[in-house]
């Protein structure tokens, strides 16, 4: 059989002068331009941030040796005048705040934006938003609080941005709070050369070495490159900030480190986020290229040829979506799951966390999204998870937090998951914190990447979790013995801990708060009882003894005597210390929120039977009403009198004499649980 493919090649060469064409007709339409506001939105438009605001600046004619980018004095006047400039000086004020949040110098584009907020065409509107953003993330919380208000006043759009400004505003009111008590943690800048010019992220430690990621500066030898928009494009020097995995050996808090550039990368691409696989053969990398989408890539180790690991192997659909990106792969210690950040079809937000089974083989499942528990509309990225804990942590911009990034820490299975909590000041700040690596299997002390004190990029800092102790003993209140078995729960507005009591009543609690706990006691047939330890007692201490706990036992429909409740003589009224003394019940009415008691009062014999009787019904009615007043409801309490109905001692002793001790033990006040 004859196979005819002449018509095939004729319409491949036609496709392919077609294209030559297209890109002639191109290159003739995109000019270079020397225009600095031309060559400004080039830079712009190829995500050239720090090159795109040099350029703006120059376009608003600030001269070349100011300081910075600060607002020249007399600036805002200058655009306020009525002239054919104003439009492109509004333009260029906008897009010179734009490039210098983008590039993260938010001290400087805080200044631009406050000039831009009060530009009257539509466009900027959102100048107010971004004015705030800068404040907020230059912890000027109360200041971005007003600010916000302001642009919801003014935008009436009901889009992601008035969300958005609702949940800063929360996140201002968070950060305040979170300042004003700072959590358990310890964090240091790493001060050898890991932190390098450039970005300096991604820290994994493996087998004694330190491995991260860094655009630190690399040799160029002088190359060209051409950055094009629709209309023009310029010549530049290739990029001297290049992506790639580096390796440390030594202490990473020491000052004597090696460091040296990895082979995991591919011809001509950026590599970042190493993830290695608990059985060693077997590691994961985020690349890419300068136009290309962020993918996974496996390499495999190939031990004795020189070589420790093979060229990067780009992984399937079941990760990498064509047209989307995947990055920043984490694998468990057991070998089970991957990880990882990704963009891609099916996600709650822009970017979110999915997982694929790492089967037998080692080939991949089918990728599956983590869920609304854990994702957001906004970015949930650097994932982090501990077997032995069960605790994912990860950072997300879309939840209420410090500001930027923050770290949230989730506890699950990979089939349900905890609400996300915030793990708080100092261990987040109002700038971007992400990848979190431990040093040991507790996640006590590790590494995180921040721009905390950093103009524009990510840097390594060493954090440590301090511990606070909360120890105590649980007794029986009636014999004092210790109560084993019972649960003590500690918790405060964010999480909770539950422990049982040993064999001599004790109980230890070691948390990495020093927020103010409440300590709750339970046991069968026993009231329960609350503690709270406040902030100030708790600051400042790495133990805290809760006093000798005691716990009071019951039974259903069984009296308590309550002691010392006393009456004005012959009448119904409590005396004061009488309303003192029944403050205990009422405690044990809030520790205990579902039982339901009925309260009664009782009489000696001197007096008439109806007498005594009406006597103890307005007795105990009058106990009632103080709980009442306190805030207990009147349908968990009944209140009744008996009279002398229900003596406990005789009234008169044997030979006929009157007994005064057994009279006042016969007047009391009691109350019993009738409903748990």
């Amino acid at each position: 059989m004859k196979i005819n493919i002449e018509p095939e090649i004729r319409i491949l060469m036609k496709t392919k002068i077609l294209l030559i064409l297209c890109l002639l007709a191109s290159a003739t339409h995109a000019q270079f331009v020397t225009n600095s506001k031309r060559v400004a939105d080039v830079y712009f438009q190829n995500k050239e941030y720090y090159a795109a605001a040099e350029y703006y600046k120059k376009a608003l004619q600030i001269s070349a040796d100011s300081v910075g980018f600060v607002v020249p004095y007399g600036f805002e006047s200058k655009i306020k005048e009525e002239s054919p400039k104003r439009e492109d000086f509004e333009y260029c004020t906008f897009q010179l705040a734009e490039s210098l949040r983008l590039y993260k110098n938010t001290i400087d584009a805080e200044k631009w934006y406050a000039v831009a907020k009060d530009f009257t065409n539509p466009k900027y509107i959102l100048s107010t938003f971004w004015y705030a953003e800068t404040m907020r993330s230059n912890q000027k919380f109360d200041e971005a609080i007003g600010m916000f208000n302001e642009f919801l006043d003014k935008y009436k759009v009901k889009d992601s941005y008035t969300a958005k400004a609702k949940t800063e505003i929360a996140s201002c009111k968070f950060a305040l709070h979170e300042l004003r008590y700072p959590r358990l943690f310890k964090l240091s800048r790493l001060q050898n050369n890991i932190n390098d010019k450039g970005s300096n992220y991604t820290p994994t430690v493996r087998g004694g070495n330190f491995y991260f990621t860094s655009s630190r500066p690399v040799g160029t030898g002088g190359k060209k490159e051409i950055l094009t928009d629709k209309n023009a494009k310029v010549a530049k020097k290739e990029t001297p900030f290049l992506n790639a995995v580096y390796v440390a050996s030594g202490n990473p808090m020491g000052g004597n480190i090696s460091i040296k550039k990895t082979a995991v990368d591919g011809k001509d691409r950026e590599s970042a986020a190493p993830a290695f696989h608990p059985n060693g053969k077997v590691a994961y990398v985020t690349s890419w290229t300068t136009t290309g989408n962020k993918k996974i890539y496996q390499l495999n180790a190939t031990p004795g040829i020189g070589k420790d690991w093979s060229e990067p192997i780009e992984l399937g659909n079941q990760v990498n979506v064509k047209g989307f990106n995947s990055m920043q792969p984490f694998v468990t210690s057991d070998g089970k799951y991957l990880i990882f950040s990704s963009d891609r079809p099916g996600g709650a937000g822009k970017y979110d966390l999915w997982y694929a089974a790492i089967r037998a083989d080692g080939s991949l499942g089918v990728a599956v999204n983590m869920g609304n528990v854990i994702n957001t509309s906004e970015d949930e990225q650097a994932p982090y998870y501990n077997n032995a804990t069960k605790k994912l942590l990860y950072s997300s911009n879309g939840r209420v937090g410090m500001g930027g990034f923050d770290f949230f820490e989730s506890e699950g299975d990979f089939t349900k998951w905890s609400e996300a909590r915030n793990l708080g000041y100092p261990f987040n700040s109002s700038k971007d914190d992400l990848y979190f690596t431990p040093n040991n299997s507790t996640d006590s002390e590790g590494y995180i990447s921040s721009d905390r004190e950093s103009l524009c990029c990510l840097e390594i800092f060493y954090v440590k979790r301090e511990v606070l102790f909360i120890k105590g003993t649980l007794l029986d209140c009636n014999t004092m013995k210790p109560l084993k078995d019972a649960t003590i729960t500690l918790s405060d507005s964010t999480q909770q801990f539950k422990v049982t009591t040993d064999e001599m009543g004790k109980y230890l609690f070691q948390v990495n708060s020093n927020r103010g706990f409440k300590l709750t006691a339970e046991k069968e047939k026993y009231f329960s009882k609350n503690i709270a330890f406040t902030y100030e007692q708790m600051a400042q201490r790495d133990t805290l003894f809760s006093p000798e706990l005691c716990l009071i036992p019951y039974e259903i429909d069984k009296p308590i005597v309550l002691k010392d409740v006393l009456y004005e003589f012959n009448k119904a009224e409590l005396t004061e210390d009488s309303k003192g003394k029944l403050d205990y019940l009422y405690t044990i009415m809030i520790d205990n929120p579902t039982i339901e008691i009925e309260l009664s009062a009782h009489t000696d014999s001197k007096g008439k039977d109806a007498y005594n009787l009406d006597l103890s019904n307005r007795r105990a009615k009058s106990c009632v009403d103080y709980l009442v007043g306190k805030g207990i409801p009147l349908s968990r309490m009944t209140s009744k009198g008996y009279g002398e109905t229900r003596p406990v001692a005789p009234n008169e002793l044997p030979n006929g004499k009157d007994n005064p001790a057994g009279r006042a033990l016969n007047r009391r006040t009691e109350f019993k649980v009738t409903k748990k």
